[in-house]
C-alpha cells in the first residue's frame, strides 16, 4: 500500500532534516596517543572508541601538545632531534622541527606564540616562534624533562633531572632567564598546573604522594597521598576533582583539590602513564603503557572503555571541541568588559570565554551553574547551554562587569 503524497513529502522532509543535522553536527573529539615503541601516534575517535588513523612521527614520541586553537599537534621524538608537527584537520604530518638532541617535554605560552621544548640531550629549554617555526631563544637547564607553563604565562617550571642536583627550575618568561631553582631530594617526574593556576602538582620518583606547590610562595604546601608510583596529576577545566595516574596499582585516583584528600580510585590498565580530559572534564583518557591500550573513563560513573592502540602508549592529548566549535559563540574579556555583551546561541551550543585582559577575571552565573572564580590572563572557559532562556552573568572578581547569553530553541532545519 502506497503512502499518500503528503505522507511521502513529510517522510522526505524528515529525512532531509536528519541529513542536514548529520552534516551540521560537529565531529566527535579525537584523542591523540603517542606509541613510544612504534614511533607512531594513534588517533582515537572518542565517541566510537576506535582507532581511526595512525600517524608516523619522530622516533620515541615523548612530549605531546595541542596548540591553543586545536589546529596543530606537536610531538617530540625522544630518540631523535625533532618535533613532529601534525595538522589535526587532516591528521597529516606537515613539518619536522629540528630542535636538538633528545627532546622531552613541551609547553606553550598562553597566547600561542611560543613553543617551549625541553632539549634533554643539550641541557636547555629551546623557545620557538610558532608562526615561522624559528628558534628565538634558549635557557640553560640541566637535563630538562617536562615543562609546565603557569596559566598567566609569566613563569614556566621545568623538572630538572640532573643526577645529584634534582630541582624544579622556574623560568621568568619576560627575561627568558632562570629566576629560581627549588632543590629536590628525589628526581622530579611530571609537573602540571591546575587549569586555574591555583597549584602546581608534581611527582617524585620513589615518593607515593603528589606534591602541591603554591605558585605564589613557590613552597610545597600539601601532599596528596596515593598508591605506589604516582606519575601525573592535574585539575582539568570543568572537573570537580583532581586526577592522578598511579602506576603501581593501575588506577586513576580522584582527589579533592581543596582538602587534597583522596575521593576514590578507578581501575584502568597496566602501568598507566598519562591522562588527558575532554573540554567538560567529564571524560578522561588514560594511556596504559603495560597493556598497550587506553582507558576512556566516564568520571561520574566510574566506568571505562579500553581501546587497543600501539606499543607502549605514553602521552595523550584530547581535542577541546567545545572550545573550538564554530556552532557556538565566543566572548572576549578585555578592558574590564565582556565583548560582545550579549550573544545568541541555540540550545545545545556552547559559549567560550577567553581572558584577553591583563588582569584576572571570573564568571558568576546566577542560575547556579558553576563557573571559574578565577580566570587568569590567557585562560579560557567553555559552558554548554542545553535549555532555552536568558542567562545573565557577571565577573566573579568585578561585579560591575555584566553580560548575557540568550539561548533560543533550536529550530527545525529544512
Amino acid at each position: 500500500m502506497s503512502l499518500p503524497l503528503s505522507a511521502n513529502l513529510f517522510r522526505a522532509a524528515v529525512a532531509g532534516t536528519l541529513l542536514a543535522w548529520a552534516a551540521a553536527a560537529p565531529a566527535a573529539p579525537k584523542a591523540y596517543v603517542g606509541n613510544f615503541k612504534d614511533n607512531t601516534v594513534s588517533v582515537v575517535d572518542m565517541a566510537s572508541a576506535t582507532v581511526v588513523d595512525t600517524i608516523a612521527v619522530a622516533a620515541g614520541p615523548h612530549g605531546m601538545l595541542l596548540s591553543r586553537d586545536g589546529k596543530t599537534l606537536y610531538v617530540s621524538g625522544d630518540g631523535s632531534s625533532q618535533v613532529s608537527v601534525i595538522d589535526t584537520a587532516t591528521d597529516h604530518l606537515v613539518r619536522s622541527l629540528a630542535v636538538g638532541r633528545t627532546p622531552h617535554g613541551l609547553a606553550q605560552s598562553p597566547d600561542g606564540r611560543l613553543l617551549l621544548v625541553a632539549v634533554y640531550g643539550e641541557d636547555r629549554v629551546a623557545l620557538f616562534d610558532t608562526a615561522n617555526a624559528a628558534e628565538v631563544g634558549s635557557v640553560t637547564v640541566a637535563k630538562p624533562h617536562t615543562i609546565a607553563m603557569r596559566p598567566d604565562g609569566q613563569r614556566a617550571y621545568v623538572a630538572s633531572q640532573a643526577p645529584g642536583h634534582f630541582a624544579l627550575v622556574a623560568i621568568d618568561m619576560a627575561t627568558r632567564q632562570v629566576a629560581r631553582e627549588l632543590p629536590l631530594d628525589k628526581a622530579p617526574r611530571d609537573l602540571e598546573f591546575a587549569f586555574d593556576g591555583r597549584a602546581l602538582y608534581f611527582t617524585l620518583a620513589g615518593e607515593n604522594a603528589v606534591q602541591v606547590l603554591d605558585p605564589h610562595t613557590e613552597a610545597v604546601t600539601a601532599r596528596v597521598p596515593t598508591g605506589a608510583s604516582p606519575h601525573i596529576a592535574s585539575l582539568f577545566r570543568g572537573a570537580a576533582a583532581g586526577a592522578v595516574v598511579v602506576q603501581g596499582p593501575g588506577e586513576l585516583t580522584l582527589f579533592d583539590p581543596d582538602t587534597y584528600s583522596v575521593l576514590r580510585s578507578i581501575p584502568v590498565g597496566r602501568q598507566p602513564h598519562w591522562v588527558a580530559a575532554n573540554a567538560e572534564g567529564s571524560t578522561m583518557v588514560v594511556t596504559n603503557e603495560g597493556s598497550n591500550d587506553v582507558s576512556i573513563v566516564d568520571v561520574a560513573a566510574g566506568t571505562t572503555r579500553n581501546v587497543a592502540v600501539g606499543t607502549a602508549p605514553r602521552k595523550v592529548v584530547v581535542q577541546q571541541l567545545a572550545a573550538a566549535s564554530s556552532n557556538g559563540a565566543h566572548v572576549s574579556i578585555a578592558n574590564f568588559a565582556f565583548a560582545p555583551s550579549e550573544v545568541f546561541i541555540e540550545a545545545g551550543q556552547s559559549v567560550t570565554w577567553s581572558n584577553d585582559d591583563g588582569a584576572p577575571h571570573g564568571l558568576a552565573f546566577p542560575d547556579g551553574a558553576l563557573g571559574p572564580d578565577l580566570l587568569l590572563p590567557g585562560a579560557v572557559y567553555t559552558r554548554v547551554f542545553d535549555r532555552p532562556g536568558s542567562f545573565d552573568y557577571a565577573c566573579a572578581v568585578h561585579a560591575y562587569m555584566t553580560a548575557r547569553v540568550t539561548v533560543r530553541t533550536r529550530p527545525l532545519r529544512e
